[in-house]
Protein backbone atom coordinates (compact mmCIF):
# COMPACT_ATOMS: atom_id res chain seq x y z
CA UNK A 1 0.00 0.00 0.00
CA UNK A 2 1.17 3.38 -0.55
CA UNK A 3 0.20 6.16 1.57
CA UNK A 4 0.70 10.03 1.85
CA UNK A 5 2.85 11.30 4.55
CA UNK A 6 3.38 14.91 5.80
CA UNK A 7 7.03 16.00 7.05
CA UNK A 8 7.39 18.91 8.74
CA UNK A 9 10.34 20.37 11.24
CA UNK A 10 9.24 21.53 15.02
CA UNK A 11 10.86 24.16 16.96
CA UNK A 12 13.27 21.96 18.22
CA UNK A 13 14.85 21.49 15.11
CA UNK A 14 13.10 17.61 14.85
CA UNK A 15 11.58 16.47 11.50
CA UNK A 16 7.69 15.56 12.26
CA UNK A 17 6.00 13.09 10.20
CA UNK A 18 2.82 12.06 9.87
CA UNK A 19 0.57 10.12 7.93
CA UNK A 20 -3.56 12.04 7.52
CA UNK A 21 -5.47 9.03 6.36
CA UNK A 22 -4.44 7.52 9.53
CA UNK A 23 -5.57 9.04 12.98
CA UNK A 24 -2.95 9.38 15.08
CA UNK A 25 -0.33 8.12 13.10
CA UNK A 26 2.65 10.32 13.98
CA UNK A 27 6.54 9.65 14.21
CA UNK A 28 9.82 11.79 13.87
CA UNK A 29 13.31 11.58 13.47
CA UNK A 30 16.84 13.97 13.43
CA UNK A 31 16.87 14.11 9.66
CA UNK A 32 13.95 13.69 6.90
CA UNK A 33 15.40 10.49 6.22
CA UNK A 34 14.65 9.04 9.38
CA UNK A 35 11.73 10.69 10.32
CA UNK A 36 10.60 9.04 6.79
CA UNK A 37 12.23 6.04 7.87
CA UNK A 38 10.27 5.91 11.11
CA UNK A 39 6.87 6.82 9.62
CA UNK A 40 6.64 3.48 7.52
CA UNK A 41 7.36 1.39 10.63
CA UNK A 42 4.68 3.05 12.43
CA UNK A 43 2.36 3.17 9.93
CA UNK A 44 2.16 -0.52 9.94
CA UNK A 45 2.36 -0.54 13.03
CA UNK A 46 -1.25 1.28 13.30
CA UNK A 47 -2.28 -0.70 10.52
CA UNK A 48 -1.85 -3.73 12.49
CA UNK A 49 -3.42 -2.18 15.82
CA UNK A 50 -6.76 -0.80 13.77
CA UNK A 51 -7.15 -4.11 12.25
CA UNK A 52 -7.27 -6.30 15.86
CA UNK A 53 -9.36 -3.61 17.02
CA UNK A 54 -11.86 -3.82 14.30
CA UNK A 55 -11.31 -0.28 13.17
CA UNK A 56 -11.30 0.92 9.73
CA UNK A 57 -8.06 0.95 8.75
CA UNK A 58 -7.55 4.19 7.00
CA UNK A 59 -10.16 7.36 6.73
CA UNK A 60 -10.76 8.88 3.17
CA UNK A 61 -8.37 12.02 2.46
CA UNK A 62 -8.82 14.91 -0.70
CA UNK A 63 -7.26 17.42 -2.31
CA UNK A 64 -9.53 20.14 -2.78
CA UNK A 65 -8.56 23.47 -4.65
CA UNK A 66 -9.01 26.86 -2.48
CA UNK A 67 -8.97 29.90 -4.48
CA UNK A 68 -6.43 32.97 -2.18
Amino acid sequence: MKFTVTITRDEDGMFISECPSIPGCVSQGRTEEEAQRNIKDAIKECLEVRAEKGMPLTVTTRQVEVVV
